[in-house]
């Protein structure tokens, strides 16, 4: 039997019990892909995140579903950093992962937030589907895609109001796309809720195995890069509204590159035993 520490990780979380909850877990080397998988199921959060150390400031990393291996994924990026500055001594000005998206670089701000860099992915505008509209069940204003389909929305209030048919959207948004079967459904906050945000958004992800995720740093790599160029705002307040959690995302765009900025809370820390 083998022991490895774990933390459950709330990131993109003003609180506890709100963000995305992550599990990381630091290892000395990566175990087989299947041992990830299984231990990602038996965590059965959105993502697990693992960690190994490289010297220098450097890890590898690798995140996987309860349901397969993903090549990007913000919230357990974010969720490895605060392991590594609050829990395992980490305490350089920078950390670089390597990735299966190239290296991202995390460093503490001034205000104990964590920034982020990764790969801006602007989407490209394409016709509406009707066959999408009939699986949410309402009428996006505009449709775009990328890694991800985007739908654009007249308001938060109708976003927070979607019941989608994620088995239709897994079908329409992988063919659409290309890749899986994932859809953002993002709306300018203009107005709503006093105006704190410029952009609220959900993110549907059957395609991962997840039916919903609660905070998306790689959709918030679309996001930020066609709601900056439509509102000429480098950055941006973001609020992904899963329901009962909320995530806030801070983006910033720099060229090819996005910042993507919040805290991250530690709810639980343990031992995973193999």
């Amino acid at each position: 039997m083998t022991e490895h520490k774990f933390f459950q990780i709330d990131a993109f979380a003003e609180k506890a019990m709100a963000g995305g909850p992550a599990a990381v877990m630091p290892m000395d080397a990566f175990p087989a892909a299947e041992v990830m998988q299984a231990i990602a199921a038996e965590n059965n959060l959105a993502e697990t995140a693992f960690i190994v150390a490289k010297g220098g400031g450097a890890f590898d990393l690798r995140w996987f579903t309860p349901a397969l291996e993903v090549p990007l994924c913000g919230h357990a990026t974010l969720a490895s950093a605060h392991a590594l500055y609050a829990h395992l001594g980490f305490d350089g000005p920078e950390i670089g992962f390597d990735t299966k998206s190239g290296r991202l670089t995390v460093k503490r701000l001034g205000d104990g937030r964590l920034e982020m860099d990764f790969p801006a992915q602007p989407p490209r505008v394409v016709p509406m589907l009707e066959e999408l509209v009939d699986a949410v069940g309402a009428r996006p204003q505009e449709l775009t895609a990328g890694p991800y389909l985007m739908a654009i929305f007249a308001s938060p209030d109708e976003i927070i109001a979607l019941k989608p048919d994620l088995v239709k959207v897994n079908q329409i948004a992988g063919e659409a796309t290309g890749g899986r079967g994932n859809l953002i459904c993002a709306a300018s906050g203009a107005g709503w809720k006093g105006g704190s945000f410029d952009v609220v958004s959900r993110f549907f992800a059957p395609g991962s195995g997840i039916p919903e995720d609660p905070a998306t740093g790689s959709a918030h790599c679309i996001i930020a890069p066609f709601f900056s160029d439509r509102m000429g705002k480098a950055e941006l307040n973001c609020f992904q509204a899963y329901p009962g959690r909320g995530a806030h995302i801070t983006t910033r765009l720099a060229g090819e590159r996005v910042k993507l900025i919040g805290r991250a809370r530690t709810v639980i820390e343990g031992v995973f035993r193999l």
